[in-house]
């Protein structure tokens, strides 16, 4: 006879364990199914590991400017690589026992193979299809295995997967994924990043910093399409200071192979291919929801583009399964899916007052050097839903704290409805904004004026008071610029 839960969870990523612990806090029985391992891409894969490779890239960068500073080390500063790599897998493998602590602690059970839906209500776990890779080995102790369960509610949180274009696909050896580019045995010296988003741009810095040549190559007219155009060409000249080679309007396309490089066609927007040869390769063109072999298309969900469709409480159209996360399209990030979760379960548990997800208040951040953070509509696709906007700008050159920090290079710009005083629009580029945006996400859900916000006062001397003052900037009323 079947297993009987309330709620049954496919995938263990942000998204997944968090609906899971949030699920069980309501006291709904829940079971997660995994895999691989417990935490998903973000936490083994990516945003975690990632930032602990940027943080060993930012003392890197630090010691070997350290004269700026006016102290003395002796010689240029190198990375082990193998050494750096070793303490972003320490943390992960932190992180992944952290997460089966916390299935244990709020009594979620943890089924572990590959789910399918067979029909409404019901699935059937097989034995993996993954080799249970490091940092989980071997699979934790008390997990349930293969067999039949069944759940009123089922909620997918599969994830995504690095997109290949064709003829272009990563080989694991010369052209890399994110997998490859997390753990390299040894440093290539030169390096091609196709894609300029968040994953590539990220690769970039940190391969930069390690003293590789990189060069990024990039489709559309800017870096980091989705962001402001006034912040990435901040961001670009930064990085190019730094020693990036950046290609916009062009393309990767063909590449050719040898032993122990390889060579990509770069053609640019007035037709001229150039070619560039380099050690390795990162393909960093996107990611495609988790999809195939569930079960899906058998049950009728509607699947769009390679994504579950649904609402804004990850409803899909068959009544008891839902989708979360990346596997329900952009923005494909871990904080949006932890809260697609926690509104799925609280919708499910029946709790009043569930408010949908709204899409348009999740924060982006890209940890690269400098950092680019935003939340909201940029400038362009303010005006091009014809609103009539005030845009305030503050420079980081006129900030105390950054100045103090040898961090001046940077920008805080905001965007107001002109009518109503709402915030449409926060963007910014420069240290550590990463942690000043949540500022402005909170000011956007509690729904504040540009009054309130001219009216709270920011402590000094902090990188933060270029928040307030590119708010007093949008109404003529900046104070120290």
């Amino acid at each position: 006879m079947a297993e009987n839960y309330d709620v049954i969870i496919i995938g263990s990523g942000p998204g997944g364990y968090v609906a899971a612990v949030r699920a069980s806090q309501l006291g709904l029985k829940t079971a997660i199914v995994e895999r691989e391992h417990l935490g998903g891409i973000c936490l083994n894969w990516g945003c975690i590991p990632t930032k602990a490779l940027l943080r060993s890239a930012e003392i890197l960068d630090h010691a070997n400017h350290a004269k700026d500073y006016g102290l003395v080390l002796e010689g240029k500063m190198s990375a082990d690589v193998k050494a750096v790599v070793a303490r972003s897998r320490g943390v992960s493998a932190r992180l992944n026992g952290g997460v089966g602590f916390l299935m244990k602690k709020n009594k979620v059970d943890v089924i572990w193979g590959e789910a399918k839906i067979t029909k409404p209500g019901e699935i059937v776990v097989g034995k993996s299809s993954k080799p249970v890779v490091e940092p989980q080995h071997p699979v934790p102790k008390g997990v349930k295995g293969e067999g039949t369960y069944t759940a009123k509610h089922i909620i997918v949180a599969t994830g995504a997967r690095p997109r290949a274009l064709p003829g272009i696909e990563p080989d694991g050896k010369l052209i890399w994924t994110y997998f490859e580019a997390l753990k390299p045995d040894v440093l290539p010296k030169s390096l091609i990043v196709m894609g300029s988003g968040a994953i590539g741009i990220e690769f970039a810095s940190f391969y930069r910093s390690m003293g590789v040549d990189v060069t990024v190559v990039e489709v559309m007219p800017t870096i980091m399409p989705v962001e402001d155009a006034e912040v990435t060409a901040i961001a670009r000249k930064q990085l190019e200071k730094r020693g990036l080679k950046i290609f916009t309007s062009a393309k990767v396309a063909k590449v050719e192979k040898s032993a122990n490089s390889i060579t990509a066609h770069v053609e640019t927007s007035d037709g001229k291919v150039q070619q560039i040869t380099a050690d390795r390769m990162i393909s960093a063109v996107g990611v495609q929801g988790n999809i195939e072999n569930l079960g899906l298309e058998a049950v009728g969900v509607k699947t769009d583009r390679g994504c579950v469709v649904i609402d804004g409480y990850g409803k899909t159209n068959v009544a008891g399964i839902y989708a979360i996360g990346d596997v329900a399209g952009p923005p494909m990030l871990a904080h949006k899916a932890e809260h697609e979760g926690v509104v799925c379960v609280e919708k499910i548990a029946g709790l009043p007052n569930v408010h949908p997800t709204d899409k348009g208040k999740v924060p982006g951040c890209t940890y690269c050097n400098p950092q680019v953070a935003s939340v909201g509509l940029t400038e362009a696709k303010a005006k091009e839903l014809g609103r009539d906007i005030r845009v305030g700008r503050f420079s980081f050159a006129a900030n105390g704290k950054a100045i103090a920090l040898g961090e001046d290079q940077g920008l805080c710009k905001v965007i107001f409805d002109k009518k109503t005083g709402e915030l449409l629009g926060a963007h910014m580029v420069g240290a550590e904004v990463t942690e000043l945006i949540q500022g402005f996400v909170v000011a956007m859900n509690l729904e504040t004026t540009e009054e309130e916000l001219m009216h709270a006062i920011f402590p000094h001397p902090t990188v933060s008071e270029t928040m307030k003052e590119a708010v007093l900037d949008a109404y003529g009323r900046v104070l120290n610029a």
